[in-house]
């Protein structure tokens, strides 16, 4: 929580994708799906009595990207990625042994007394 007076500073390294990119995004995703969806279908058409295997895999993708399509574009929005972690730990001093300890300065013993 911030003090009074300061504001509150955010990483903009970890900050998600704005809302009107993520909506442009699935639109997008959503048009391309219907698209191929579109595709398909005239070709089933187009190809019932040429070749019927075409037409028939034409005919189940349009009969199931409508769906597909819908599930993506409702999808929400991306989690944010796992941050990395702001607390910076203080550097750790190594103990000094007895021997290292300059003149003057006891050392402690690992029980805690001198």
């Amino acid at each position: 929580m911030p003090k009074r007076g300061e504001t509150e500073v955010f990483r903009i390294t970890g900050a998600r994708q704005g809302l009107a990119d993520d909506v442009r995004g699935r639109q997008r995703r959503y048009i391309i799906s219907m698209t191929v969806r579109t595709l398909s279908v005239i070709a089933a058409a187009v190809l019932w009595n040429i070749e019927r295997h075409v037409a028939i895999v034409g005919l189940v993708l349009g009969i199931l990207l409508p769906y597909i399509a819908v599930v993506i574009a409702n999808a929400g929005r991306e989690s944010a990625p796992s941050l990395p972690s702001t607390f910076v730990p203080a550097p750790t001093r190594p103990a000094l042994d007895a021997a290292e300890a300059p003149e003057g300065v006891r050392a402690e013993t690992p029980t805690g007394r001198n």
